[in-house]
């Protein structure tokens, strides 16, 4: 399989099983917001170099989860399996990490340490995702577990944020109004 195929110097991609389509697509702009997500993901993970929190590990199993949601997306006809329980496993640690850490009164802004401040980012770029997801959503078919999936995973980043930031002793910044 060649790197180019030169179907995208005029503005076209190849999708499962040959078809092409415009790159301006809503399934293509879906496509790439998760392969983004993927990738600032491997950014975030690449910071953390403490094997005892057992964080990096789960967010491989999230980039794993997003190649097979990009496919999906590429094939309307298939179905990711697990998404379900992966949603259930993520609400498991959510609720396990903010009993663990200092409840929030308020707003924070997105930041801390490295690693928190990537996840963070990667926060934003998932909420980015389910909205082109959602979007597609609207006009073609696209498996729903897809967005149930999408919507925890950014409150999952929100939490292995505050987490990393908890652990590190970097400090969150309270949000004040003007």
């Amino acid at each position: 399989m060649g790197v180019y195929t030169r179907a995208g110097d005029k503005g076209k991609t190849h999708l499962y099983q040959g078809k092409t389509i415009s790159k301006s697509s809503l399934r293509i702009d879906a496509i790439g917001s998760v392969d983004e997500l993927n990738s600032a993901l491997g950014v975030a993970i690449a910071q953390i170099n403490d094997k005892g929190l057992r964080i990096k590990d789960k967010l491989r199993k999230i980039q794993n989860d997003l190649f097979e949601i990009g496919g999906a997306l590429a094939n309307p006809s298939s179905k990711v399996q697990g998404l379900e329980s992966r949603v259930q496993n993520f609400e498991k640690i959510i609720d396990k990490l903010e009993k663990d850490l200092p409840p929030l009164s308020n707003f924070i802004l997105p930041g801390g340490g490295r690693t928190g401040s990537l996840l963070h980012l990667a926060r934003t770029v998932s909420r980015r995702a389910e909205r082109s997801i959602v979007e597609l959503s609207e006009q073609d078919k696209v498996q729903n577990e897809i967005i149930i999936y999408m919507n925890r995973l950014s409150d999952l980043f929100f939490m292995f944020a505050r987490f990393i930031n908890d652990i590190k002793k970097k400090k969150e910044i309270l949000w004040s109004k003007r």
